[in-house]
């Protein structure tokens, strides 16, 4: 009676040691080179945004786009704080953080308008608001100057890429990039706590909630459906904080931009603006609360624990094998 031959085995295609398998297949987050190339490209990207906003048409638009980018860029590095070493890093943020403000002014102006549209103002607060914003046209750099202003802005941030490029590592772990994301988170979620008492904290608060958001985008397009869930989570609440700290602003433009009006007039809509952003900074604050209600090291965890899962394999993850992205 022949013996049937059993087939020969196909080779696995990553060692028999390695019981995880293809862990992270298509992922940068398991390759702490690729993971380096690809957070430097994403602040290239940002680099280039800001550059492409600099040539734009529209200036309100362009200065939006460039701030955005540059928002981008702090995002990334923040990601790679813990792999920089300290004065490399503090020059960088530095940097980045004059590129952004150099475009305030000119956003402000921006934004205005349509925020004191959006105030329930009586006749006489609508008369001084529309003197506030005649003055404040008078005030608004010229369009030759906000296209110098975002060209340097976008030079800035060009000259921080070949910085960042140069003192990062050959590798940057996913382990350090969560280390970044958590700071980052604290800083958020302790903004938001101390908002209660400060209107500087709260534009801090959105300010590092957008970076936050930016980080867990970047993640959620290497890992999936989790990962980006928790990026809508946050993203949810951002879109709150926009308006609000629209207000903050709209309460100094009023008194930068008060020249010839009453201190009556100019005391009366403030206080209107006032009323509508204190009842707007309680109701955000409040709806927030869930998203920023764990601890630092615990969001971490949840967040290393979604890139996990949308990233291993199903069957590994039904035989409970973890990987070097579970944390601890």
């Amino acid at each position: 009676m022949a013996t049937s031959e059993k087939p020969t085995p196909t080779p696995l295609p990553y060692p028999e040691h390695d019981k995880l398998g293809p862990l992270g297949t298509g992922s940068a987050l398991h390759d702490p080179v690729d993971l380096r190339a690809r957070l430097l490209a994403e602040f290239t990207q940002g680099v280039q945004a800001a550059r492409a906003a600099a040539g734009a048409e529209n200036t309100a638009d362009a200065v939006h786009d460039a701030r955005k980018a540059l928002r981008r860029c702090r995002a990334v590095l923040a990601m790679v704080t813990h792999a920089l070493p300290k004065s490399e890093r503090r020059a960088v943020q530095h940097a980045l953080k004059d590129a952004r403000r150099s475009l305030s002014t000119v956003r402000d102006h921006a934004v205005a308008p349509e925020t004191l549209a959006h105030v329930d103002l009586a006749e006489e607060d609508l008369a001084t608001a529309r003197r506030v914003l005649a003055n404040a046209a008078e005030a608004v750099p010229a369009p030759a100057e906000i296209k110098q202003l975002l060209g340097e802005a976008a030079a800035r941030a060009a000259a921080q890429a070949e910085s960042l490029a140069a003192a990062l590592p050959q590798g940057v772990s996913w382990e350090l990039v969560g280390e970044g994301i958590r700071d980052v988170y604290a800083d958020a979620r302790r903004a938001r706590r101390a908002s209660k008492r400060s209107r500087s904290w709260f534009h801090a608060w959105r300010r590092r909630s957008k970076e936050l958001v930016a980080q867990l985008d970047f993640v959620g397009r290497h890992a999936g459906a989790r990962a980006q869930a928790i990026q809508s989570e946050l993203e949810a609440v951002t879109d709150q904080l926009g308006p609000v700290v629209d207000l903050i602003m709209l309460r100094e433009f009023v008194v930068t931009h008060a020249q010839g009006i009453s201190d009556d007039a100019i005391d009366h809509l403030r206080h209107a603006i006032e009323d509508r952003l204190a009842e707007q900074m309680k109701e955000t604050r409040k709806s927030a609360r869930d998203a920023f209600r764990q601890k630092p090291k615990k969001f971490e965890r949840r967040l290393l624990k979604a890139v996990r899962r949308d990233i291993t394999p199903a069957d590994d993850l039904d035989n409970g094998h973890r990987s070097d992205l579970d944390g601890d």
